[in-house]
């Protein structure tokens, strides 16, 4: 009983269980228009990735199948994607190249989905979907331009019939600059390759309903039949007949540990796409996702995909809005489309025997083509330099040094941006305007007036062991050029969001400074937890209730009122 509950809470069986009549019309129309563009796709980035094209239809039909069970969203379209093709193909084809044996690429490509699938699977149900909040705007504008170069030096060879041995971006681009200026280029391949292209962006720029990707390819393989170009340049070549099977001889312990480190990187680009796109399609429909159940979803399409023959998949970015403009309204549609690739796998597939591999390359080229955002860049250079920086490493790091390392690069600069701004944070004194309540910045109001005999502080980050030195020198700084002397000093507390031990021992320091100056330390609108955590650090009697004051305006109330009974009692004892 519970087992048959547990299968009811699925999203794919409540979906059918509530489904209307009226809607099938709609899934089935967005599904036939998705088989289109889910082969040529599918090939095409499984050759990106380094693995032969029909792995790419394997990563199509077992993932959709799978998502339609277990998705959340009901419009989402999982395959493969161009994004993650450069690191498939970075963890892959030199463990292959060891091997010596060409199905072995395939072997080390499902295994790597599977491993991608079960990190995501457990990050899901330890709700860790936070983690993708390291791959920040700089950082994934930046990756995506770097990938989009990657995918380009690594087709443009097969658009234009050229043989490269080079890796590496760098040696990549001039071993073809240099066949280029010898010659080397294959005529017939490049001009089917550039042919392809010109098509498939004609169709975009005209707005041609039938998709340009479509055209180009069916237009190059009836040519290809037509004219016998499969004798001449390279062709994709018939699929194998049968259904997608697990493939995983010949992979040792020993790849699956070298596996692992690539498998958390791919899991996190592969949930940083899907989750954005999720919440994006959702939000438009009036719906939420769970990020948690949406990261284990993918998790669970990605082993399907791995175990079935395919590799890692996830949403994709160009399918997805297909499916939503056809009027998609269910998981239907994937469905759909799974059944129609895998009809054409079954029954027509001798077809992509005369496919040219440089009309596939055009695919991915264009595909790549939509990653390129030299505007965000552009835009993120005018507001902030520090962020384009990061944009542009993360840039050079996967576009020439390698797409793992980059990936890591790129990581390691932005969480040390993070400290950096926190060791560097913005503080200020607060002063008074003539005619305006509150206090103010007196960097942004200059013509404020400071409060005789008080000095009020305003520090706007966590204190930890970084800073924690940084705001006792600038209240030691502002004591000591006071324009009067000094009785109290009052941190306004409010932007403090964070504490730790060596903080609190700079904060003590602090005070026995100013006490030793017949100066008083106090707190203003301090949180909660961080009066908690000076209790908990063995500070609370040094720091009492009198120490602290519930806003900045009652500190400063407070401080006036000492002043006026101190005056009261000087001219008493006069």
């Amino acid at each position: 009983m519970s087992w048959s509950l547990g299968l009811g809470r699925l999203p794919g069986v409540v979906t059918a269980r509530t489904y209307r009549r009226e809607w099938l019309r709609y899934d089935v129309t967005a599904g036939l228009a998705l088989i289109g563009l889910l082969i040529p796709a599918g090939m095409g980035y499984a050759t990106a990735a380094g693995l032969p094209a029909y792995t790419g239809l394997y990563a199509t039909i077992v993932p959709l199948l799978a998502y339609a069970l277990v998705g959340p969203s009901r419009v989402l379209v999982l395959g493969p994607d161009s994004s993650l093709a450069p690191l498939i193909a970075a963890a892959v084809v030199p463990l292959a190249a060891a091997g010596g044996d060409p199905q072995r690429a395939v072997a080390l490509a499902g295994v790597l989905a599977v491993l991608v699938g079960t990190v995501l699977l457990v990050a899901g149900f330890l709700r860790l979907g936070f983690v993708t909040d390291l791959l920040s705007k700089p950082i994934r504008i930046g990756y995506l331009n770097g990938i989009a170069l990657v995918v380009v030096i690594g087709q443009l060879p097969t658009l234009l019939g050229i043989e490269v041995d080079a890796d590496g971006g760098i040696a990549r681009i001039g071993a073809i600059a240099r066949e280029v200026v010898t010659g080397g280029i294959d005529p017939i391949a490049a001009v089917v390759g550039v042919g392809s292209l010109v098509v498939m962006v004609t169709c975009r720029v005209l707005r041609v309903r039938i998709p340009g990707v479509l055209v180009a390819v069916v237009g190059a393989m009836v040519l290809s039949a037509v004219v016998g170009l499969d004798e001449d340049i390279a062709m994709v070549g018939a699929l194998p007949r049968g259904l997608p099977a697990p493939s995983f001889g010949g992979v040792g312990w020993s790849d699956v540990a070298a596996l692992l480190g690539p498998a958390v990187a791919i899991a996190l680009i592969a949930f940083a796409d899907t989750g954005v796109l999720s919440r994006t399609f959702a939000a438009r429909r009036g719906a939420d996702v769970d990020g948690s159940e949406e990261m284990r979803a993918v998790g669970v399409a990605n082993i399907a995909s791995g175990v079935f023959g395919g590799f890692p998949i996830c949403a994709s970015s160009s399918r997805t809005p297909v499916a939503e403009q056809n009027g998609a309204r269910t998981q239907l549609v994937g469905v759909v489309g799974a059944v129609g690739v895998l009809a054409f796998v079954l029954l027509v597939p001798d077809l992509t025997a005369y496919l040219p591999k440089a009309t596939l390359a055009a695919v991915v080229l264009v595909a790549a083509a939509a990653l390129i955002d030299v505007k965000g860049v552009v835009t993120m250079w005018r507001m902030s330099r520090v962020e384009a920086g990061l944009a542009v490493a993360a840039f050079l790091g996967v576009g020439l040094v390698g797409v793992l390392e980059g990936i890591l690069v790129a990581i390691g600069l932005s969480l040390l941006a993070v400290v950096v701004r926190a060791w560097q944070p913005y503080r200020t004194e607060l002063v008074e305007l003539d005619g305006v309540p509150g206090l103010h910045d007196i960097t942004r109001h200059p013509e404020g007036h400071r409060i005789p005999g008080l000095v009020l502080v305003r520090f706007d980050a966590p204190l930890f062991f970084a800073n924690g030195d940084l705001l006792d020198r600038h209240v030691r700084e502002l004591v000591a050029h006071a324009p009067t002397p000094v009785e109290w000093v009052v941190i306004a507390a409010e932007p403090i969001t964070g504490l730790d031990t060596t903080a609190v021992d700079e904060l003590v320091d602090l005070d026995r400074y100013l006490a030793n100056k017949g100066i008083r330390l106090a707190f203003a609108a301090m949180k909660g937890p961080i009066k908690d955590k000076l209790v908990r650090f063995g500070v609370g009697d040094r720091f009492d209730a009198s120490h602290f004051h519930p806003t900045v305006r009652a500190a400063v109330t407070a401080f006036r009122e000492h002043r006026r009974a101190s005056g009261d009692a000087d001219e008493m004892e006069r």
